[in-house]
């Protein structure tokens, strides 16, 4: 029996790791910026979403790109905003709160998925050494 490569569920479960972590960051983020008007450069806090590709080394999976989302801002009518344009819409963030806490649910869940294989593939490992002995 051969094996190509012995550390190749843990390299696919970090990788797993990494890549849910910089995705619960960017929704945390996105959470964190949902009310910004004004992200410094004139116009409102664009909603930012993680671009993953398949990592072909490892079998796993890695950040690609962070892109912003490019789709149209909320208009909300406020007269009194000191942003508010003639008509007394403000721009705001395109940001679906209740979107991105399902996104938070999802990224969490795969996160544990990925430790519980870690665990289990840990086990399996003492488990081994254990009849080694």
């Amino acid at each position: 029996m051969e094996i190509d490569n012995f550390f190749g569920p843990l390299d696919i479960a970090i990788s797993g790791l990494k890549a849910q972590s910089k995705q619960m960051e960017l929704i945390s983020s996105n959470v964190a910026n949902a009310r910004t008007s004004d992200a410094g450069n004139g116009e409102p806090y664009r909603r930012l979403e993680a671009s993953f590709k398949s990592d072909a080394d490892l079998g796993g999976v890695e950040l690609d790109k962070i892109l912003p989302d490019m789709g149209d801002f909320l208009r909300v009518y406020d007269p009194g905003n000191p942003q508010a344009d003639g008509d007394g819409y403000v721009a705001m963030p395109n940001i679906n709160l209740p979107a991105e806490m399902i996104n938070l649910n999802i990224a969490t869940r795969v996160y544990q998925a990925n430790v519980a294989v870690l665990k289990r593939y840990q086990r399996m490992v003492e488990n081994t050494l254990e009849l080694l002995r």
